[in-house]
C-alpha cells in the first residue's frame, strides 16, 4: 500500500486541503500572462550613411622637451628667465661666472698671434734658400726651412682652433634655449656650482603648442576595423576626425591631425599607439595629462539602434525587440560594429521599415501582443509620443 492509502481518511483530506490552498495562492501571486496587448512605444528604422565612431583614451605629450644641462663648468651667478613664461629659441636661460673663460680666450689669441708672428720670418728664410740654392745653401737647409714654414703655418692653425675652443666655452657660459616653449622652474640656484654635461638638469623648456597625444587602440580592434572594410560594411575615410573631451569631460575645440602610427604593438597592453597632434594655443592640454578621444574610422550604411532599445548580451551581440506586421513582439540578435551619439551601428540583419521597441522591454516576451504607439528619442534620451 502506499502512504496515501495508509493515511486516515481525515489526515487524507486535510493534506489535499492544504495542497489545493497552496496551488490558488501560487496562482494569484505568480507572474501571470498579460490580459491583452501591452502598450510599448516604438520607432521605425531607416537605414542610412552613419559615422563608425570607437572610443579611445590617451595621453599627452610634449611636442619639444629640452632639458637644460651645463656645457662648461662654474658658478651659477644669474637666473635669467622668469619661470613658467615663454622663451625663444637663443633667449638666455642662466649665466655662469665667465672670468675663466674669459681669460681662457685671451691666452688663446695671444697664443695666435705669436704663431702668426712666426710665419714672416719662417717665409723669407724658405725664399732666400731657394734663391741661395747650390750656392752656399744645401738642399738640407732648404728642405729644413720648408720644414719650418709648415710647422709655423700648423701652429697658426692650431692656435685659431684654440681660440675657438676658448670662445665657444665663453659663450657657453651664458645658457641659451634651444627651442620655443614654457620654461620651467628653476632646479638651481644662484651661487650653485654646476659641471659640464651633469645628471641633473636646470630645468626644462618645453613647446605646448601644438602639442602631441597619444592614443592606445587595440590590436583587435583595429584588426575588426580592416574586415569590416574589406567586406563592405564600412567605407573608411579619407582621414580620421577625432574629437577630444579633457579630464573635466570638457570638449576640446580643435580637430587632431594624426603623424604617426606605430609599427609594433604593446606586449604587456595588446595595443598600437596612434600620435595625433593638436593646435593648443591657449595650453589647455599639458604634458602627461589624461583625455578620452572619440575617433571617426569612416562610414557604414547601417541602422541606428538605440541604446536604451537594445541589451548587451556576454558574447558581444546585442538583443532587440521588434514587431511584425501582426504587432507581435519578435526578439532578434544583431552585431554591431560600433556606436556614435548613444546608438549602436548594425549594418546586417534588419530591414528598412523595421519597427523596434524602446520601452517596456524589460519583462517583454516572445509572442506578446503589443499596442504601438509610435514615439521619438531626442538627444538627452528622453522618449516623447510622436502625432503620427
Amino acid at each position: 500500500m502506499n502512504a496515501f492509502a495508509r493515511a486516515p481518511a481525515g489526515v487524507l483530506a486535510l493534506a489535499l486541503g492544504a495542497l489545493m490552498a497552496t496551488c490558488a495562492w501560487a496562482q494569484g501571486r505568480g507572474p501571470q500572462a498579460p490580459q491583452g496587448p501591452v502598450r510599448a512605444g516604438i520607432v521605425t528604422l531607416e537605414r542610412g550613411q552613419v559615422p563608425v565612431t570607437v572610443p579611445l583614451t590617451g595621453q599627452a605629450a610634449a611636442f619639444r622637451e629640452a632639458q637644460i644641462r651645463p656645457l662648461v663648468a662654474g658658478l651659477v651667478t644669474d637666473i635669467l628667465y622668469d619661470a613658467g613664461t615663454e622663451v625663444r629659441a637663443g633667449d638666455p636661460l642662466f649665466r655662469i661666472d665667465p672670468r675663466t673663460y674669459d681669460a681662457n680666450l685671451a691666452s688663446a689669441e695671444a697664443q695666435l698671434a705669436s704663431a702668426k708672428a712666426a710665419l714672416p720670418a719662417a717665409q723669407a728664410t724658405v725664399d732666400r734658400f731657394d734663391r741661395l740654392a747650390g750656392t752656399g745653401v744645401t738642399q738640407a737647409d732648404v728642405d729644413t726651412a720648408r720644414v719650418n714654414l709648415l710647422q709655423a703655418q700648423a701652429a697658426i692653425r692650431q692656435a685659431e682652433a684654440a681660440v675657438e675652443t676658448a670662445r665657444i666655452d665663453l659663450d657657453r657660459a651664458t645658457i641659451l634655449s634651444p627651442i620655443d616653449g614654457v620654461a620651467g622652474i628653476s632646479e638651481t640656484s644662484v651661487g650653485d656650482l654646476v659641471t659640464s654635461g651633469q645628471a641633473d638638469a636646470l630645468t626644462t623648456v618645453t613647446t605646448l603648442d601644438p602639442i602631441y597625444v597619444d592614443l592606445a587602440q587595440s590590436s583587435a580592434r583595429m584588426l575588426q576595423v580592416r574586415a569590416r572594410i574589406a567586406s563592405g560594411d564600412m567605407e573608411a575615410g579619407d582621414q580620421l576626425h577625432i574629437a577630444l573631451r579633457l579630464e573635466n569631460d570638457e570638449g576640446y575645440d580643435g580637430t587632431g591631425i594624426v603623424r604617426a602610427i606605430s609599427s609594433n604593438v604593446s606586449t604587456t597592453t595588446g595595443t598600437v599607439r596612434i600620435r595625433v597632434e593638436f593646435a593648443n594655443p591657449d595650453h589647455l592640454i599639458l604634458p602627461g595629462m589624461f583625455v578620452r578621444a572619440r575617433v571617426t574610422l569612416g562610414t557604414a550604411n547601417a541602422f541606428l539602434i538605440p541604446q536604451l532599445a537594445a541589451g548587451l548580451e556576454a558574447d558581444g551581440t546585442i538583443s532587440v525587440w521588434t514587431l511584425d506586421d501582426d504587432d507581435i513582439a519578435r526578439e532578434v540578435r544583431l552585431t554591431s560594429i560600433g556606436s556614435t551619439d548613444n546608438a549602436w551601428i548594425v549594418p546586417q540583419g534588419l530591414e528598412d521599415g523595421t519597427r523596434l521597441m524602446v520601452d517596456n522591454i524589460d519583462t517583454m516576451r516572445e509572442g506578446t501582443q503589443i499596442d504601438p504607439v509610435p514615439v521619438r528619442i531626442d538627444a538627452s534620451g528622453v522618449i516623447t509620443e510622436t502625432d503620427s
